[in-house]
């Protein structure tokens, strides 16, 4: 799958749970109730113990069932080992020259963090195919509609504050996608082993999102 296509799928799903994994096994766990409730756009953060290993294994185990990509990147050395690992994108949570040039070497699509307006034209000038609007939850969905004023034309993935409940009406403001982390996949809730409760809030989430872009 190239960039172009990976773009493509990003927007399709909509949905991207950004994955926190207290260890490595848990985070493999966690994949696994994310997918049984229907959401197939994952991102492994580079905070989760082994990360890059996660995703060499989520990538034999599912294939192109699911949209995987690596997150938090925050050196260089970051992306080429998302790149090594099988990541079909790469996500930073702030915007750094030297991490965009290196991320943008990889030929993934890339998505590059940035919160004011000066800071999302400069990820976008930098090469973010889609800017990781961080954290969404300072300004909320009120904050991405006013960007979307004078930006019309850059991509936008609000993450952090994302909830089942807000799905609408970020979709309603004009989120390209979205990223949701403690929200969907609670890593509280992978230490007590309530998968099946993953399961369901994930189905909870893609129902909304379903919801939100057939009324778009």
């Amino acid at each position: 799958m190239g960039r172009t296509e990976t773009l493509a799928r990003i927007h399709e799903l909509g949905l991207f749970a950004v994955l926190r994994g207290p260890s490595r096994d848990l985070a493999l766990k966690m994949v696994d109730a994310l997918v049984a409730g229907g959401v197939y756009g994952i991102e492994i953060t580079f905070s989760t113990p082994e990360a890059a290993d996660v995703v060499g294994v989520l990538e034999k185990r599912y294939g192109d069932l699911i949209l995987l990509g690596m997150g938090t990147l925050t050196c260089p050395a970051h992306a080429v080992e998302a790149q090594a690992a099988g990541a079909r994108f790469v996500v930073s949570p702030h915007c750094e020259a030297e991490l965009a040039s290196a991320m943008a070497a990889t030929g993934l699509a890339v998505m590059i963090g940035a919160l004011t307006p000066t800071e999302i034209v400069r990820a976008r000038r930098l090469g973010a195919d889609v800017v990781k609007i961080f954290p969404g939850s300072l300004g909320g969905p009120a904050y991405l509609r006013s960007l979307r004023g004078p930006f019309p034309d850059i991509p936008m993935m609000p993450t952090g504050g994302v909830s089942v409940d807000s799905v609408g009406e970020w979709f309603a403001a004009g989120a390209f996608a979205l990223g949701a982390g403690g929200e969907l996949c609670p890593p509280a809730w992978a230490k007590e082993g309530r998968f099946g409760e993953i399961t369901q809030r994930a189905k909870a989430f893609v129902a909304r999102v379903h919801e939100a872009r057939a009324s778009e």
